[in-house]
């Protein structure tokens, strides 16, 4: 018999849980866990003009679309009336970019446009150049091209969003971002999930490999880092490069995640429970120190202290369906016997 979706995605849980025990003992490289406070994309925005669409364009009523190409064709000494342009072949976008750090000019760069007016698909049509702008009004790229829906693997159209479309490459960087590294004599090492146990871990092993001193914690989310005085006129990008391959072994919060729609369970290998009894329908369950002492043939027993992994296995090999597990663990919570985080989505 096949399983059915939520079965199936319980099950795929499961398989993770069982290695997760396993994958907790390795390392990771700190770039994976942190970043340097300032080196980080940038999001730029601007507004363009679509053409070319087979009759799938704005509608005659939406009338900025009208305007803007009025005031395109302007510019090409082509005088108009807006309100005489028929504008179903064309389709007012949005289009929006992320600038990467240290982007030069002449870098390509993706775009995605996203329909403003009520343009049914934006399939077929190319972009005109588009200014693309930052925060503070400055030009940083220009987006042009044919844009490409995304669609799902096998998909239709009737099963894809058709306006919203990706141009690949699809912008050229015409300013860059000014970051000068070197001179710095200080930098902010920011976390990406901020933990005191894993800064701690990370401020150890940097001053283990680089030299004594060079890394001080500043709380959960940070850590400071002083350039050693033999790079910091020159070789700063080489130093965080050294410090980027170093891996720490990160710290987590014991912490079980519920989604109520699917009925996922998703379960930290490091999440325990204190010894509790458990009736739920005609399933009884016993977490304690002397599991002998139980009734084995209407109690299921495990140790006291055992992981939820250990239950959640435990339960799963009695037929205990996803909804019934989520219940059993909000109740585990409510005695306060469940040693972790219970996040319910």
């Amino acid at each position: 018999m096949a399983l059915n979706k939520q079965w199936f995605i319980f099950i795929i849980i499961l398989i993770f849980l069982m290695g997760t025990a396993i994958s907790n003992s390795y390392a990771a490289r700190i770039k994976d866990l942190a970043a340097i406070k300032g080196i980080r994309t940038n999001q730029l925005a601007g507004y363009g003009l679509i053409v070319g669409l087979n009759g799938t364009g704005d509608k005659d009523g939406v009338t900025f679309t009208k305007q803007a190409l009025a005031n395109m064709m302007e510019k090409m000494n082509i005088f108009v009336d807006s309100s005489q342009l028929k504008v179903k072949n064309v389709a007012a976008v949005i289009v929006t970019a992320n600038i990467p750090p240290f982007a030069r000019i002449g870098d390509k760069i993706d775009v995605v446009v996203s329909s403003l007016g009520d343009a049914k698909s934006l399939k077929g049509g190319t972009l005109l150049i588009t200014p693309l702008k930052g925060v503070d009004g400055q030009i940083y790229a220009l987006a042009q091209g044919p844009v490409a829906l995304a669609m799902a693997s096998g998909a239709g159209d009737r099963d894809s969003h058709l306006q919203v479309a990706r141009i690949v490459n699809g912008a050229s960087v015409e300013h860059e971002i000014p970051f000068k590294l070197n001179g710095k004599r200080n930098l902010i090492l920011s976390l990406f999930q901020p933990d005191f146990t894993t800064a701690k871990r990370m401020r150890d092993t940097i001053n283990e490999s680089i030299g004594q001193g060079v890394a001080k914690t500043i709380d959960s989310s940070a850590l400071s880092l002083r350039v050693p005085d033999n790079m910091w006129k020159k070789n700063v990008a080489e130093f965080i490069a050294d410090i980027e391959t170093l891996t720490v072994i990160p710290d987590t919060i014991a912490k079980v995640v519920i989604n109520e729609k699917t009925g996922t369970v998703v379960i930290g290998s490091d999440v325990t429970i204190s010894s509790v009894a458990i009736a739920h329908g005609d399933l009884s369950v016993m977490i304690n120190d002397a599991p002998e002492n139980a009734n084995k043939e209407s109690v299921m027993s495990i140790p006291g202290t055992s992981t939820i992994g250990e239950l959640v296995r435990g339960l799963n090999s009695l037929g205990v369906k996803p909804q019934d597990l989520i219940s059993i663990l909000q109740s585990i919570k409510a005695a306060g016997a469940l040693q972790a985080e219970l996040d319910i989505i």
